[in-house]
């Protein structure tokens, strides 16, 4: 297709040259500045996870943006991957947890800065069930994981803007 990010850049937005080429999967590297422009689908998956007690599932994130926040388990659509395939794999590869169901939740619009460029998304919410929290380990890019009554999570410790709405949200639901 012609209007595919692979056929149409060809000069790098970071340092203008000519050497930047589709890696075949999902970004252009430049080989003068070494940039990486990743092409992304706009959409992002969250995965809100309760246990037993009513505590949901929280994650500090390992790597900027925001390293060091609170976050919930989710992340970007691979190029043709539904968003429910996304957030059973995001569940899988950040806390080994496989997801039984899922039951949409709703969109929240984001700002996700990264490698000096602003990246606008959105993030597909479901509320997820999984099988068990036996095997539940941190990672990938999560440092660690929590459960926390959704009532006792203090905002200013999750670091992106979208996961604070999904909260503030999610607590006028339940």
């Amino acid at each position: 297709m012609e209007t595919h990010p692979r056929n149409v850049f060809k000069y790098c937005p970071f340092c203008g040259s000519q050497r930047f080429f589709w890696d075949g999967v999902k970004a252009h590297i430049c080989s003068d500045c070494h940039h990486k422009l990743y092409i992304n689908e706009a959409g992002a998956t969250v995965a809100l996870i309760v246990n037993e007690k009513g505590e949901l599932l929280f994650t500090v994130r390992k790597f900027n943006p925001v390293a060091g926040t609170l976050d919930l388990p989710g992340g970007f659509i691979d190029l043709g991957e539904t968003a429910e395939d996304c957030v059973k794999r995001e569940v899988k590869e950040e806390l080994n947890l496989d997801v039984t169901d899922l039951r949409f939740f709703g969109t929240f619009p984001n700002e996700y800065q990264f490698g000096g460029l602003t990246y606008f998304t959105i993030d597909i919410v479901f509320e997820c069930n999984v099988k068990t929290f036996a095997p539940l380990t941190a990672n990938d890019d999560v440092a660690k994981v929590y459960f926390i009554h959704p009532q006792d999570i203090d905002l200013e410790q999750i670091g992106l803007k979208s996961i604070k709405k999904v909260i503030t949200v999610y607590r006028t639901r339940i």
